[in-house]
């Protein structure tokens, strides 16, 4: 009996070290430092970029992919650095103070001397195809904080790309299309500061994706 306990128990270990050795890879939609816009004219203003309003079934520290029309997979294998929401507004917050050249003052107290633009931004679909394609659709609003009427802008696009190869291929592609919705958000800031009569911009593809109004 107690030989039998003994083997129990170690079958059980080395089945536990088997489940612990599966490789984890842990990605991020925070592009290296250097990539991207080129030098860009400074903004008149400073940014504060909300918090990232995800869809539920999205916000999991697995990657979620799409599997045909209707069904969905969570990899235990493929994960997020850090909560989804939080990737994505650290990646647009990056992306957008190099476009605009300023600065991002979220958390931090508001100078007196420069207008602050806040951005806030709703994820309504992030989606990867493996070995396919990627897809951002969101909504975004913006406006001047502590301006009399609280004008706001608010606008919508969708970003598609190719994006064929493994599952780094699929997160530096989901990259690319934060990068084209940030030209997409500076454009629409720029004018907004210009002018209240601004609309919401319509841009070209950038770097493969096909972003509409």
């Amino acid at each position: 009996m107690k030989r039998m306990l003994r083997l129990f128990r170690l079958a059980a270990v080395a089945g536990l070290a088997a489940c612990s050795s599966t490789p984890l890879h842990y990605h991020t939609l925070l592009a290296p430092a250097g990539q991207g816009a080129a030098a860009a004219q400074p903004a008149p203003f400073l940014i504060e970029v909300l918090p990232v309003g995800i869809p539920v079934q999205l916000d999991q520290p697995q990657l979620v992919v799409r599997q045909g029309d209707s069904s969905i997979a969570l990899l235990e294998g493929e994960r997020w650095a850090g909560p989804l929401d939080d990737e994505v507004r650290a990646a647009l917050s990056a992306n957008l103070t190099q476009r605009l050249a300023t600065q991002d003052i979220a958390g931090l107290a508001r100078p007196g001397d420069k207008p602050v633009m806040r951005i806030k931004l709703q994820v309504r679909r992030f989606d990867i195809w493996p070995g396919q394609r990627a897809q951002l659709d969101a909504d975004w609003s913006l406006g001047l904080a502590d301006e009399a009427g609280h004008a706001r802008l608010t606008c919508r696009g969708r970003f598609d790309m190719a994006t064929p190869g493994g599952y780094p291929a699929q997160v530096q592609g989901q990259q690319r299309l934060i990068a084209a919705l940030a030209d997409r958000i500076a454009a629409d800031a720029r004018a907004w500061s210009r002018s209240r009569q601004a609309g919401c911009s319509i841009m070209p593809s950038t770097a493969g994706a096909i972003s509409g109004g």
